[in-house]
């Protein structure tokens, strides 16, 4: 059975459709890569895929639970545990400000999936010697680089123990310099067999970590393939002339 699967989901603002009968399953243990020029509708299908965007028309199921559809908010238990068990990690990595990294990390923990605190703190400490940051456990984020702010960010959304993650683009904010630090956290994930789907500009490391790469553009899935084929063999004529350019 697919993790996720998503069913010709449609989705405009006002006059300008972003979303055109898109569909894309998703097996657990997978990683999906989507590339394509800004503005082809890759962050706004994370969104949907998250809850955070409504769709015009289309499905979305996760578990084999229909989390989303069309323009309904799906509010029995069944799908709000489902879509808890989607996490999301944003390109302006989205921590509080006035909290601790240890406190941004628990948060979430303790007052959506009721964890004893002692028990957040537990995580919270693994998670940051897993991203190599728990010496900035009592930091504020203000004084966290940027890749050190992403790495913070994932440590977060790992707390919740989810069974997929999504990346909106999670190194576009940074420093070159300190892309890779964040890419190498992304990849160890990838190797630990966690369901991922990863919106990216950064192609060689796409083609490293995914099972599958989708291309988008105006809204639509011009290609679906392995890795491979995307790279060395693409159908269409425009995927050739966006990696030419990348």
């Amino acid at each position: 059975m697919d993790l996720l699967k998503i069913s010709k989901i449609n989705k405009s603002y006002d006059k300008n459709q972003v979303l055109k009968n898109v569909s894309l399953s998703l097996k657990k243990g997978e990683v999906i890569s989507i590339i394509g020029p800004s503005g082809s509708g890759k962050s706004t299908l994370l969104r949907c895929i998250s809850g955070l965007e409504h769709m015009d028309s289309g499905l979305i199921e996760f578990n084999g639970v229909t989390i989303a559809e069309a323009k309904n908010k799906i509010s029995n238990i069944e799908a709000i545990n489902a879509s808890k068990k989607i996490g999301m990690v944003f390109q302006n990595f989205n921590l509080f400000p006035h909290k601790t990294v240890l406190e941004n990390i628990i948060e979430a923990p303790i007052i959506v999936n009721n964890i004893d605190k002692k028990d957040a703190i537990t995580i919270a400490e693994k998670l940051l010697l897993k991203v190599d940051l728990l010496d900035k456990i009592n930091s504020y984020p203000c004084t966290l680089s940027g890749g050190q702010k992403q790495r913070i960010a994932i440590a977060r959304c790992l707390a919740m123990n989810p069974e997929l993650i999504l990346f909106d683009e999670p190194t576009s904010a940074l420093d070159p310099r300190l892309v890779n630090e964040v890419l190498k956290v992304i990849r160890a994930l990838a190797i630990e067999k966690i369901s991922l789907v990863v919106v990216t500009h950064e192609m060689q490391f796409a083609r490293e970590i995914s099972d599958k790469i989708i291309f988008m553009e105006n809204g639509e899935i011009l290609e679906n393939s392995t890795p491979e084929l995307i790279f060395s063999n693409p159908e269409h004529e425009r995927i050739k002339q966006f990696l030419s350019l990348s």
